[in-house]
């Protein structure tokens, strides 16, 4: 078991300026009108690949709060093989995948999928969700953040 070398309320106050800088680029897509449900999708399968718990945990619990189907949530690590997924969530993890896994460069397939769902303007916004997200993973999976708690509902008895 790891344990965190720092967490993240440490980042907010080591480096406030960077952290808003993060969280600045994180909320403009929403702004721009990007789905609220898939971008917590392309964060939690970013996260999935980087390793980053703290991520993993809370764009699960973000997803949750968004009504994002349970199924969508457990199943988004297997996207390509489960039927869930529209065309355009599945243009949206495959380039997430490109952009997070970007050594390998970005196919002219996957763009070209991924240009028939989303328009220009879109297509920049999404790239940067994935961007932020990315950069939020480095810092969790660096510093191993630890995961926030799923909040028990108010009167919910105690198991």
């Amino acid at each position: 078991m790891s344990h965190a070398r720092k967490e993240y309320k440490d980042f907010m106050t080591l480096a406030p300026d960077a952290y808003e800088a993060v969280l600045a680029l994180g909320k403009i897509a929403a702004a721009a009108g990007i789905d609220k449900q898939l971008l917590e999708l392309i964060k939690l399968r970013a996260s999935q690949i980087n390793g980053c718990a703290f991520c993993v945990q809370y764009h699960i619990l973000q997803g949750e709060s968004l009504g994002v189907p349970t199924d969508k949530l457990n199943l988004v690590v297997v996207w390509r093989e489960a039927p869930q997924f529209s065309p355009r969530e599945r243009a949206a993890l495959a380039w997430t995948e490109a952009l997070t896994l970007l050594a390998g460069g970005v196919s002219d397939e996957v763009y070209a999928q991924v240009s028939s769902e989303f328009s220009e303007k879109e297509l920049t916004y999404l790239t940067s969700a994935i961007a932020s997200i990315n950069v939020w993973n480095r810092f969790g999976a660096a510093y191993r953040w630890t995961p926030p708690p799923r909040q028990k509902a108010v009167g919910a008895a105690a198991s």
